[in-house]
């Protein structure tokens, strides 16, 4: 049970005739795998996107797989943190937290390469385009939606980069109200309840604003689907780390190796299952380290010390 949170569970049926002969050992002590996966989008979404990796898994790793969608960035955080999950997939801010909370047990092990051969993504605010907003200075004292106070994309780096760039979230608009997911920050700027949306941004053909209205899921107050073209962004964030997958470093090195082995080698040995985590825009797993994660946790200790001042 996740203290006050909930997740949507998926068991992934085992198949062992084809997975490899790994040492027996780990297998013994962790005949099950549970994956757990921050909300990006919605958990229909998200189970459609996934399921087939995890039976790729499955297969090469040779034991269950079960996969967890979480309803909050939290639940994968402190999940983890418990042992109850083995690898989670984070933002580079949530990742950091999940790092921290867990004393250094939750470490990165790959991130994803995009299209154009670079590692990372940014931080983007929408409005809409039929709006006077052109620019962060535009949006003095309107409403900004965010989407969790875990989110990288979503929260921490618009609050972190803007207060450096001097645009304070709290003296800079006149409402900042979290929306739980990145897709509910976009359905809030389309209805008109925001008047800009951070969300995640890869390249012009990859986004999550992308990915939304490829499904036909973002309309109009009278019903009328939108396009790519009745949105802009108002402002981008430098680059962010590459969103990691993270295991515990307390299990078996023979395990994480094989875990590791078999997220680099998907795009090669189940190409569909891999080109469905991205729709086909990205190129491979990379490996990571914590080393690559610093600027994030250095992030996460700002933000924490902006709460402890305002508390105070």
């Amino acid at each position: 049970m996740f203290t006050r949170r909930s997740l949507f569970i998926l068991t992934v049926g085992l198949a062992t005739t084809t997975a490899p002969a790994l040492a027996q050992s780990w297998k013994e002590k962790y005949p099950e795998l549970v994956l757990a996966l921050v909300p990006a989008e919605n958990a229909t979404g998200t189970l459609d996107r996934y399921t087939p990796f995890a039976n790729y898994l499955s297969k090469e790793l040779g034991v269950k797989v079960t996969m967890r969608v979480a309803s909050d960035y939290t639940a994968v955080i402190e999940g983890q943190k418990n042992r109850q999950i083995h690898i989670g997939f984070y933002g580079p801010g949530s990742y950091a937290r999940a790092n921290t909370v867990s004393g250094g047990n939750v470490v990165p092990f790959v991130t994803t390469k995009n299209s154009d051969g670079s590692i990372g993504y940014y931080s983007v605010m929408y409005v809409r385009a039929d709006s006077a907003y052109k620019s962060i200075e535009d949006l003095k004292g309107a409403k900004l939606g965010f989407v969790d106070v875990e989110s990288t994309s979503g929260f921490k780096a618009p609050n972190f980069f803007l207060t450096q760039q001097g645009f304070p979230i709290d003296r800079h608009f006149k409402v900042a109200q979290t929306n739980g997911s990145h897709e509910n920050a976009v359905l809030a700027l389309a209805a008109g309840t925001v008047d800009g949306a951070v969300n995640w941004w890869n390249s012009e053909d990859d986004s999550n604003l992308t990915r939304m209205l490829h499904k036909g899921m973002v309309k109009k107050p009278d019903g009328a689907l939108m396009k790519k073209e009745d949105f802009r962004i108002a402002w981008k964030s430098p680059l962010l780390p590459g969103s990691p997958f993270a295991y515990l470093a307390d299990m078996p090195d023979d395990l994480k190796k094989a875990i590791t082995k078999a997220f680099v080698e998907a795009p090669q040995k189940d190409k569909d299952a891999f080109a469905k985590l991205s729709d086909g825009k990205d190129l491979g797993f990379v490996e990571v380290t914590a080393k690559d994660y610093e600027e994030s946790v250095k992030m996460n200790l700002w933000l924490d010390e902006q709460r402890k001042k305002k508390a105070s």
